[in-house]
Formats: C-alpha cells, structure tokens, sequence
C-alpha cells in the first residue's frame, strides 16, 4: 500500500488488475479524456502498456470505500520531461503524476479532489517532491477544476501536446509548489 487517507487507499497495480484496467479503458466516457474513444483496450493492450514497462513509474490503483475505483501514476522527472515541458533544469525534485476514475458513478463527487490532494501530500512528504506537474487537455474542464481546487497552477499551454483522437490537442502545464 502506497497510503490510506480515511476511506481513500492508494495500492500498487497488481497483475490482476488487468481486467478492471480493461475494463475502465473500454468505456467511451472514460476515454473521453485518457486514451482516446478510437482508443480502446482488451487485456493484451493493458498487459502491454501498463506490466511491460521497465521505467519509474509508479503505478497504483485507487480504492475508495472499499471498492476500486481508478487508476494513478506518479514518476520523477526525467530530462526528456523537463525539455518537452519546457522547465529548466534544476535542483528541484519534480514529479508528474496522471489519473483517471474509471467508475463513472464516482464522478462528481468530490472523490478526485481527494485523490489528488492525499497525492500531493504524499509526494511532498514521503518523496520530498519540490514540485508536481501534469498536462491535462485545455478541453478538460473538470479535471482542472479539480486540481485547480487541490493547489495547482496553469502555467502555460502545450500547443498541439497530445495526439488525442486523431488530432494534437493543446495541453495546460499546470504545477503545485511546495
């Protein structure tokens, strides 16, 4: 278990999450926003994109009153990182982190604003993270409110960052600083 916050728990991704991962990436409202809806996944393509990874990342699984509920990624900064958002190097521990809630009935309930709180108050105090970055889409209203509310900032748009459904979709660099 990566922390538990009253009836939030964030656990590392097990191989037997594949189906709920699947399950979650096959649902048009979900992909909406991650992945893509001309993007879907079976089983192969989350074993592949999210268990034959040899990177940083750290991959966790959102519980929330007992059930599960989403996904959730958090890595250091790596230099390709800083050049592509365009920060300058620095001393600095910077991490990124990217989620999704794959249950729709959990949506607009205030459960993300507790994810990505209890998150940032992790990476701040158990990883010593200086800085959190991520990269919604400009169109993603509702999740930058989200973050918006849990301490992060825009910092800039990221013209034509992310191929999204066919075409390159601008980005907002949003950060929370320590």
């Amino acid at each position: 278990m990566i922390f538990q916050q009253e009836d939030l728990v964030l656990r590392e991704l097990m191989k037997e999450d594949a189906a709920l991962l699947a399950k979650w990436l096959s649902n048009p409202d979900v992909l909406e926003f991650y992945e893509g809806r001309d993007n879907p996944f079976d089983l192969a393509k989350v074993r592949q994109k999210f268990f034959n990874q040899n990177d940083s990342e750290t991959r966790c699984i959102i519980e929330y009153a007992g059930k599960e509920i989403g996904y959730l990624q958090f890595y250091d900064l790596d230099q390709e990182a800083f050049t592509e958002y365009g920060l300058e190097a620095s001393d600095e521990r910077v991490f990124g982190m990217d989620q999704f809630i794959g249950e729709v009935d959990c949506w607009n309930r205030g459960i993300g604003t507790k994810v990505v709180s209890a998150t940032v108050q992790y990476l701040l105090e158990q990883e010593q993270a200086d800085k959190i970055v991520m990269d919604p889409q400009v169109v993603n209203e509702r999740a930058i409110a989200c973050y918006e509310k849990c301490g992060f900032l825009k910092v800039k748009v990221l013209p034509q960052k992310e191929l999204h459904e066919g075409e390159l979709r601008d980005c907002w660099l949003i950060e929370y600083t320590k």
